[in-house]
Order: C-alpha cells, then sequence, then structure tokens
C-alpha cells in the first residue's frame, strides 16, 4: 500500500520554519552549532547554559540577527528540575508551542572507580541523565496537543560502548540510549519521533585544550596526540564537526525523519563498528 507523505513547502533552506525549538547546553561547543542549524533552517531557538552574560547575549542576538528568527534565552539549572520545569512552560507561554527539543547539556568526569568522587557522580547523571527525563517528560504535553515533536538526545559512543574511568559518563549515556527507545516507543503514533545521536570525538573549543594538554603530558607532538590518543578508536582518524551534527539534527527535525525513532545514530567515524 502507497502512503503518500505531506512535506511542507517553506522557502529553500527554511524547512523548520514555523517551529520552535529549545536546546540544552547551547551556549558553547555541540550545543551551540545545534541551535544554529536549527535557526538557519528557520526555527525559532531557546538557548540555555552556562557561561558569560555578556557572550551568551552576544550569541543570541547573532543567531536572531543572521537567520531571522526569534532567539530566546534560559538560565534554567539543569540539575533542578523546578528550574526545567519554569523553562519548559516559560517557552511554551512565550511561544505557543514546543515542536523541537534537544537534550544535549552535559559534563564530564574522569577518574577509577574507586576513586570517583560521590558528588561528581551525582551531577553527572543529573546533568546528563536526568535533566533530559525531566525536559522530555515536560516537553510531550505541548508535542502532542500539536500532532508534532522532535527529541534529540545527543548521547554519545560511549552510549554503546565503554571507556576505563568514565564510569558516571558511560552509565548516564547508555541511560540517554535507554530514554531514547521508551520515549519512541510511547510516543510512536502521536507524530513524535525520539533518537539519540552518538558522536565520537568532535572538534570544539575544549577538545582543542584537550590536546595541548595531551601533548605537553605524553611530551609527544599534536599530530600524535590527535591520532593515537584522542582518535585511537576512530578509524577514519577525523574528528567529526558540530556542522555534521547540526546537519543530522535538522534533518531528524523534520518530515522526513517521521520514520526515524528509537535509533542510536553513531557519528563517530567508524568507532563502534569494531
Amino acid at each position: 500500500m502507497n502512503i503518500p507523505i505531506k512535506l511542507e513547502t517553506t522557502p529553500a533552506g527554511r524547512v523548520l520554519a514555523g517551529k520552535v525549538a529549545l536546546v540544552t547546553g547551547s551556549t558553547s561547543g555541540i550545543g551551540l552549532g545545534i541551535a544554529q542549524a536549527l535557526a538557519r533552517a528557520g526555527a525559532d531557538v531557546v538557548l540555555n547554559g552556562l557561561g558569560a552574560a555578556l557572550e551568551i547575549e552576544r550569541a543570541r542576538e547573532e543567531i536572531a540577527a543572521e537567520f531571522g528568527v526569534k532567539a530566546r534565552f534560559s538560565p534554567a539549572d539543569m540539575t533542578r528540575p523546578n528550574s526545567i520545569a519554569e523553562m519548559i512552560a516559560a517557552t511554551v507561554a512565550q511561544s505557543g508551542r514546543l515542536d523541537i527539543l534537544v537534550n544535549n547539556a552535559g559534563i564530564q568526569h574522569v577518574a577509577p572507580l574507586e576513586q570517583f568522587p560521590t558528588e561528581k557522580w551525582d551531577q553527572i547523571l543529573a546533568i546528563n541523565l536526568s535533566s533530559a527525563f525531566h525536559t522530555t517528560r515536560l516537553a510531550l504535553p505541548a508535542m502532542r496537543q500539536n500532532g508534532f515533536g522532535r527529541i534529540i538526545n545527543i548521547a554519545s559512543a560511549h552510549g554503546l560502548v565503554a571507556s576505563p574511568f568514565k564510569a558516571a559518563y558511560v552509565a548516564a549515556k547508555h541511560g540517554i540510549v535507554g530514554l531514547t527507545k521508551v520515549t519512541a516507543l510511547e510516543t510512536a503514533e502521536d507524530g513524535i519521533t525520539c533518537n539519540a545521536i552518538c558522536p565520537g570525538y568532535v572538534y570544539t573549543p575544549l577538545v582543542e585544550a584537550q590536546i595541548d594538554g595531551q601533548a605537553k603530558a605524553h611530551g609527544i607532538s599534536r599530530d600524535q596526540v590527535i591520532r593515537d590518543v584522542l582518535l585511537g578508536q576512530q578509524p577514519n582518524k577525523r574528528f567529526a564537526t558540530v556542522e555534521e551534527l547540526g546537519a543530522l539534527t535538522v534533518f531528524l527535525s523534520t518530515e522526513a525523519g517521521a520514520s526515524i525513532t528509537g535509533a542510536a545514530l553513531p557519528v563517530d567515524g567508524g568507532w563502534t563498528a569494531h
């Protein structure tokens, strides 16, 4: 049986015009790149995250001016369910809808299990996993009301495989993949999809700092750090880019992604193909 697919007609490149997107952890790095990609596609965006107030305001203004969309900022604390609830409620109240939710907020700490600080475990689980539970449960009513929703969880290759000394991060990212699947099953008939993007190493200013730090610590060249340390598990020996993650997020947010749900999509240069 052939089922016709209705694709919205919008100006070239503005496939998300009229949509509202909220991206957590979006004041820098991957999250900011994803917010910019969604805005470029025509979506109004709500930024969220930490950083200097002037830099955040500059990023918000640049998105609004460059892409001709509404751009707002929420300072919601991703460790506090009440603060998350206020952010979701304000977004729906101000925009009348919430179409795209990108759960990107995350932190990292590296230590052996027996030395892993319990407060770091609690903080990583709260920000990397529990915050996505809270944003999702609170965003679903608005999505169901409009018969459309896209929930995109930024997991990691570590949501599919493990590495030593990253107990909390690996546990949280595996949990995100599980939450993605449950959400997809519960919303499958509601015009809502939920997927996880699982990047390997992505080139950001934070990674750039790691390169210099590792080079000094091990007494090796930058190129050797990149190839043998950071990208040792990635067969293609190149970083994924923020732009690649943004483009995938936009695709999953469109009508073309309507049948992709419950998937954990590696963007890892073949890391998890081992």
